[in-house]
């Protein structure tokens, strides 16, 4: 360990330290407010398939990373059991999977906004009913507003146990890329939480 202290001192102290906090563009409020995001787009693909993709601009939730409110939300749409929105839409033969949340990116989480997409890989009898298809999960995502997450702490626990057993017992990683997730953790968390705060969930609290 002291010899890598050494070579990290020896490579890095001439970078210059410019004492200037990392900068924030929280002023700019709501950027995807605009004539253009609240459309319906319908792009020709490139192979046979067909996707509906129903996006969400939300205020910034990086702050929230102790308890991942975009996460927890994905679980429940993404869920594929019986009362799901994709055990519905199986039934009707109109998808072939789903998948909701935020990639965690720069673009789709940042101190401007963060994104939340629900994405459905539809049949060709979906795609004659994407318009169905839009309004079930409108109504899905209605249902879950409505009764709240106050009686569904138990998800949240499953969720928190089962991303802790993925980080204790994850692979290990090429070492370039863990230093480049680790130095941008240190933008983003507590110093605490420069290890696992893009992994684990801390703390329940329903009203975030």
């Amino acid at each position: 360990l002291d010899t890598l202290e050494e070579w990290v001192r020896e490579i890095f102290s001439e970078i210059p330290n410019n004492g200037l906090p990392r900068p924030s563009f929280g002023h700019l409020t709501q950027p995807f407010d605009t004539p253009e995001f609240h459309k319906l787009y319908r792009v020709v693909p490139i192979r046979k398939v067909h996707s509906l993709t129903i996006t969400w601009a939300l205020p910034p939730q990086e702050q929230y990373y102790r308890v991942k409110p975009l996460h927890y939300i994905s679980w429940l749409v993404g869920h594929e059991g019986k009362g799901s929105v994709l055990s519905f839409l199986r039934k009707k033969f109109w998808a072939l999977a789903l998948y909701g949340g935020n990639g965690e990116t720069g673009f789709e989480q940042n101190s401007t906004y963060s994104i939340f997409s629900i994405s459905v890989t539809l049949t060709d009898e979906g795609y004659k009913h994407f318009y169905e298809v839009a309004h079930v999960v409108f109504q899905y995502v209605k249902m879950l507003q409505k009764r709240g997450p106050d009686k569904r702490q138990v998800i949240w626990e499953e969720i928190q146990m089962i991303e802790a057993n993925e980080f204790h017992y994850q692979e290990q990683t090429d070492p370039v890329d863990y230093v480049e997730s680790l130095c941008e953790n240190m933008q983003l968390f507590q110093k605490e939480d420069f290890l696992t705060g893009d992994q684990l969930l801390f703390e329940y609290k329903p009203e975030v």
